[in-house]
């Protein structure tokens, strides 16, 4: 039974606009029990643990949902359990970007404060992975992305499958128009961009 792992992305949480509706949809098709949903610990060594705990029992049948570093995440996931990952807005090298946040940073949903140091780029990089088997990727990119370069993920994740909508933001406007086609990208239906 495939499982649907969506990954928040930095200084994000579950109550993330994407996340929540992710939530509302697996929740609509009946689908609420194949959902998995976590708080990402802010720390990488803590973010990964989580997700060795979370993905391991699964043995690959899962696809992850990865919003910008949730995305990095993602990438790891598939790397080391298999399964599949759609890639929205995916951070790239997130390392090269930490020295833009050191010090206390607010979540934007809950308001916790997480305190950000030097050791989260080299933590970050030791978990960066290439992708090797691009059938279990999907990009999803907006090119009005104001806080990544959509073009990194797109030279990234070449010879991966890509979507690539001009305009949109970080956010990625109009997500929930894809659940859809995700959650057949999840279930490996060759169809799935028509289901869109």
């Amino acid at each position: 039974m495939t499982h649907l792992v969506y990954l928040h992305g930095f200084l994000s949480s579950p109550l993330s606009e994407k996340a929540q509706q992710t939530i509302r949809w697996m929740a609509e098709q009946g689908l609420s029990e194949q959902l998995i949903c976590p708080q990402i610990p802010m720390h990488p060594q803590a973010a990964i643990a989580l997700l060795r705990e979370l993905l391991e029992p699964l043995q690959g049948d899962f696809c992850v949902v990865g919003s910008s570093l949730g995305g990095f995440f993602a990438t790891w996931a598939v790397e080391e359990y298999g399964g599949r990952a759609v890639l929205i807005n995916p951070a790239v090298q997130p390392y090269a970007l930490i020295n833009q946040y050191l010090g206390p940073q607010q979540n934007y949903q809950t308001g916790e404060i997480h305190v950000i140091d030097a050791s989260f780029a080299h933590d970050l990089r030791a978990f960066e992975r290439q992708p090797t088997q691009v059938a279990r990727y999907w990009l999803l990119s907006q090119t009005a992305d104001e806080v990544l370069d959509y073009r990194a993920a797109v030279d990234y994740y070449q010879g991966c499958l890509q979507t690539i909508e001009p305009g949109g933001d970080h956010s990625f406007i109009g997500f929930e128009r894809w659940l859809p086609a995700i959650w057949a990208f999840a279930n490996q239906h060759t169809d799935f961009l028509a289901r869109k």
